[in-house]
């Protein structure tokens, strides 16, 4: 039978649910995962919440200033603020098929992210970004919010094309509604957000979980706008 690491002459059947280390009856802390020896209890396990993470979120605040200043553009051009399929920079930069195709404009599956079809749908759209990523850029990391946030655009758009390749696409809703969600349901996965394992350790698999639900939920969100606004009198389907 294993001796207590602190008493070699009591022996002992019980082992330390941290470190494995066998302790007595005289060195046992409860715990409510298991008995800890004096050293783990001192060591208590750092708990990261979504609310007690204190790191300003700059990208999110930062893509919310990107969209802005992008649709002040496109209203400066001609887009009106109710809405409507004019506009240099919406023409130019929205999600359309057959430019990509024949015109090799491939910019437009990123830039079609950040533009939108009214005031109404910016409005919400910049809501839920800023209420996502206040939650998920804190708890996974500016350069990983960044890369979820990304790899979101981009999986929206090609199921945008993929599914609806002739109509003009426009809006941030799949990356809002896919990329945060999936970032956020990516980093519960892993713990990331509940239990820190590691600073670093910890944000690189919340990366890779929430990359892994991004590509999912962004390509169903870009079905959905699709399928659910369908086509507008003016051929514009747009995500809000």
């Amino acid at each position: 039978m294993a001796v207590c690491y602190r008493h070699p002459s009591r022996e002992t059947g019980v082992s330390c649910s941290s470190c494995g280390r066998p302790i007595c009856p005289d060195c046992m802390t409860p715990t409510p995962v298991g008995m800890r020896c004096p050293q783990c209890a001192r060591e208590r396990t750092k708990v990261k919440t979504l609310r007690s993470v204190q790191v300003t979120p700059r990208v999110t605040e930062v893509l919310i200033g990107i969209n802005v200043i992008a649709f002040i553009t496109e209203v400066a051009t001609g887009t009106p603020l109710g809405g409507g399929l004019r506009g240099t920079v919406l023409l130019k930069g929205g999600l359309d098929g057959p430019d990509i195709t024949q015109a090799h404009q491939y910019y437009r599956i990123l830039t079609a992210g950040f533009l939108h079809y009214s005031l109404l749908h910016i409005a919400f759209n910049m809501f839920f970004l800023y209420i996502m990523g206040n939650m998920l850029e804190p708890a996974i990391g500016r350069a990983n919010f960044l890369a979820v946030y990304l790899a979101s655009l981009l999986a929206g758009s090609f199921g945008a094309l993929l599914f609806e390749p002739d109509v003009l696409t426009v809006g941030a809703s799949g990356i809002s509604i896919g990329g945060h969600l999936g970032g956020l349901i990516g980093g519960l996965i892993t713990g990331a957000v509940v239990v820190e394992l590691g600073e670093r350790r910890g944000a690189r698999l919340a990366a890779l979980a929430a990359c892994a639900a991004v590509g999912a939920i962004s390509f169903v969100a870009a079905i959905a706008v699709a399928g659910s606004h369908g086509l507008t009198p003016h051929g514009l389907t747009f995500g809000g």
